[in-house]
Formats: structure tokens, C-alpha cells, sequence
């Protein structure tokens, strides 16, 4: 019995023994081939999500849990749950063109509010932002200052040239007053909020604060997180 392959009489080449898959069962170029594909896009957008919140969860995890100095606790209060920054807050700068307040995202942010005559108070608590962000050295990038006006009056000379570095912005009270917490007995003008990268309210610092404290919150908090 002959073991050579049957071939075409006219080629002489061996003939085909299936046929070719039809045109329509060919997947499209780019086209995702079979559930497999989505199930692996889906885990994949997910190790993405899990990648870029892990240096914020980890810093919170080593600040809060482990505590990295010898076991004391932090100085601000921990705000839970998160508050993002409501994307309905928008600010006027000081050039007088709205914007989100949420376009801050990136980095740290400080946050004192104030109205715009800004008293003793008020500028202490610019003061203590200004010193905190400079004692963070190389680091201080990381962090913004920010003071949200609650009207549109001036701001006096002495103020500006003080703190150029501070943004000031208008914003309306009642939204930043629903959005920050406050302690009993004390109002949102009494407080400095730090913001994360995210654009989350993580830390709440007490009235009348002092500023050695909140400057050893922020070192470590930069220490421990290496996003913004």
C-alpha cells in the first residue's frame, strides 16, 4: 500500500485534508479574542487602580497602625470616612477666573479659611502654613498652601507680600463648611486641613494649634508616601 500523501492532479502538491476556518469566525485585528481577553483587561485595570492608591494606603497603614516612632500617636485627627474635595466647589483666584478646587489634586495641600480682611488669627495660621512647608526642606514642592476666602473683599498689602506663595482663593462658606469638619464648640476658620494627593481631607489640626506638631504630621506623612 503506497504511504505517499494524495496530491492535486494539476498542482502535484498534497491536497488539502480540512478546510479553511470561514472569513466570519476570524477575529478582526485589535478585536478581543474570546471572554478570556475582557477577564484579563478587567484584572488588569484593576492591578492599575490597586498600583496607583497603594503609596497613599500604605503611608496611612504605616502612620496610623504601625506608628514609626516609637508608638505615639499623630497630632491632627484622622477625618473618616474620606471626603474628596467636592467637585462642585469652585474657587475664583486672584485672577479672577473660576476654577475647581479639585484641579489642585497632586499634592499636599494646606488649607485655612478665612474671610478676606484676614485678623490675627488668620494671619497666625497663614504664618504657621508658610513655616511648615519651608521646615520640610527639599520636600516642601510636595505641599500647597491654601487659603480659601470666604468673600471677594481686598487683601491687604502686608498679606500678599508676606505670603506670595499662598494661593488665595475665594469660595463660597457654605460649601467649604459642609465639606470640612469641624471640632465641638469651634468653627471652620478655627482649623488648618491637610488634603492628600488624591484630592482626599485626611487630617483635621485643633484650634490654636501648635505648629512644631503639625510640622512632624507632615514630615512623616511625606516620609511614608512618595505620590505628590
Amino acid at each position: 500500500m503506497s504511504t505517499q500523501s494524495p496530491r492535486s492532479p494539476q498542482s502535484g502538491k498534497p491536497a488539502a485534508t480540512t478546510s479553511a476556518a470561514p472569513a466570519a469566525a476570524r477575529p478582526m485585528p485589535g478585536q478581543p479574542n474570546g471572554g478570556g481577553s475582557w477577564q484579563r483587561g478587567r484584572w488588569m485595570l484593576l492591578l492599575v487602580a490597586i498600583v496607583c492608591g497603594a503609596p497613599i494606603a500604605i503611608s496611612y497603614f504605616m502612620y496610623y497602625v504601625v506608628k514609626p516612632t516609637g508608638g505615639t500617636t499623630s497630632y491632627g485627627t484622622l477625618v473618616e470616612p474620606q471626603r474628596p474635595i467636592p467637585e462642585s466647589l469652585v474657587v475664583t483666584g486672584e485672577d479672577g477666573k473660576p476654577a475647581k478646587l479639585a484641579s489642585l489634586r497632586g499634592r499636599w495641600l494646606l488649607i485655612s479659611v478665612d474671610n478676606s480682611a484676614c485678623d490675627k488669627a488668620c494671619a497666625t495660621k497663614l504664618y504657621f502654613m508658610r513655616q511648615i512647608r519651608a521646615a520640610q526642606g527639599p520636600e516642601r514642592e510636595r505641599v500647597v498652601e491654601v487659603w480659601l476666602r470666604t468673600d471677594a473683599g481686598n487683601v491687604a498689602d502686608v498679606i500678599q507680600r508676606a505670603y506670595p506663595d499662598t494661593n488665595m482663593l475665594i469660595a463660597d462658606l457654605a460649601q467649604v463648611s459642609a465639606w470640612l469638619p469641624v471640632d465641638k464648640g469651634t468653627k471652620v476658620s478655627d482649623h488648618i486641613y491637610m488634603v492628600d494627593p488624591n484630592g482626599n481631607l485626611m487630617m483635621r489640626f485643633p484650634k490654636d494649634p501648635n505648629p512644631s506638631k503639625i510640622k512632624g504630621d507632615v514630615t512623616k506623612l511625606l516620609k511614608w508616601s512618595r505620590i505628590g
